[in-house]
Parts: structure tokens; C-alpha cells; sequence
């Protein structure tokens, strides 16, 4: 699927929802408890997530990749994992403020 920035997905495998910040060129197969995700007004709860991908997500932290220039948040938390084909997506890092003397 071809992600753009603002898009919504929601998972097949559980509850989660995401919104698209940043997305790469080209189809990216973004995955959620090992089932594809899908735009928001389409999607229904299919299947629980898979073993090995049900460390589940948490709301309002951004999920990235180094190997793939895709940032997501999450919306709405649930029982999978998020992943780039067989890549687990990571909770990004807020960056330290610099200190102030």
C-alpha cells in the first residue's frame, strides 16, 4: 500500500489506530500483530495478532524504523505490534532539550 502523510490505517488483528507523520515512497507493507493494515473506513477486526507479534502499542507514542523513512502515532492502542513486513517498528525517542544554566 502507498502511504501518505495524514493517512489513517486501522488494524485487522486488534485495536490499534495509527496516523501516518512521515511515509516513504512507494508501497510499504505496514503490519499490525502480523496482519496488513488497512484505511480506517474499511477495516474490521478479522483475527486475533499472531505469536510473536502481540507486544501491543501505546497511545500517542510515534513508532519508526531506521531502515524505512515511515514515522507513525498511535491513536488508538491495542494488543498487536507494529511492523514493516517482518521489521518491528520502534517507539521513537523523544530528542533532550539542551540545558539551560
Amino acid at each position: 500500500m502507498e502511504l501518505k502523510q495524514g493517512m489513517r490505517l486501522r488494524s485487522r488483528a486488534c485495536a490499534t489506530e495509527v496516523i501516518v507523520i512521515r511515509a516513504p515512497l512507494g508501497d510499504v507493507d505496514i503490519r499490525c500483530g502480523g496482519i496488513a493494515m488497512d484505511l480506517e473506513h474499511g477495516a474490521a477486526v478479522e483475527a486475533a495478532p499472531m505469536a510473536g507479534r502481540d507486544g501491543g502499542t501505546q497511545l500517542g507514542k510515534r513508532y519508526t524504523t531506521p531502515e524505512v523513512p515511515l514515522e507513525v502515532l498511535v491513536t488508538k492502542p491495542g494488543a498487536g505490534s507494529l511492523t514493516i513486513a517482518d521489521t518491528p517498528l520502534v517507539v521513537k525517542e523523544a530528542k533532550p532539550l539542551p540545558a539551560s544554566d
